[in-house]
């Protein structure tokens, strides 16, 4: 990647990739030069698939958008999100609302980020027909025997039946 590319950071745990995030990145890449999608990881938390298998299915959901010029992923460990800003050489965060709550939430980290560094976060509106979608509603929704056809790339639905249909 370029030092004089516009280049903003997409982060999230991606446990899993949603068609809602792909939205967010997708547009996001029309927007800058060169996008990170950092997959975060949080050691407190336990997640259904391990942080490299999250990169592998973001990575092939890029590469299915088309995007894998302008677009890569990446994983981050223990470290704010202005640290892998700055790692990155990106300008700034871009994230997606599905609505009110998520602006309450994201808000404050956005305000705290530019505090810090300086960084900016641009939100985005989520795609309303995709508003109801979350890694954590899907997840469920497998688990209880439900489609998740259309809410996730194909691939990402069926290794979430492979991991969780034995689970309940």
């Amino acid at each position: 990647m370029s030092d004089a590319a516009r280049r903003a950071v997409c982060p999230g745990s991606y446990d899993p990739v949603t068609h809602g995030h792909l939205d967010i990145v997708v547009r996001a890449a029309a927007l800058y030069d060169e996008v990170v999608v950092a997959v975060l990881h949080n050691p407190a938390k336990q997640g259904v698939f391990a942080v490299a298998e999250r990169v592998a299915l973001v990575e092939s959901a890029v590469a299915a958008a088309g995007l894998e010029d302008t677009v890569s992923v990446q994983a981050f460990a223990d470290r704010l999100l202005v640290d892998v800003c700055r790692e990155v050489g990106a300008a700034a965060v871009v994230k997606g609302l599905r609505g009110g709550t998520d602006l309450d939430y994201e808000l404050p980290m956005a305000l705290m980020n530019r505090h810090l560094t300086g960084v900016e976060t641009v939100f985005l509106p989520g795609e309303p027909s995709l508003s109801h979608v979350s890694s954590s509603l899907v997840k469920e929704v497998v688990r209880y025997g439900g489609d998740v056809t259309g809410l996730v790339p194909d691939e990402v639905r069926d290794a979430l039946l492979a991991r969780l249909r034995d689970d309940h």
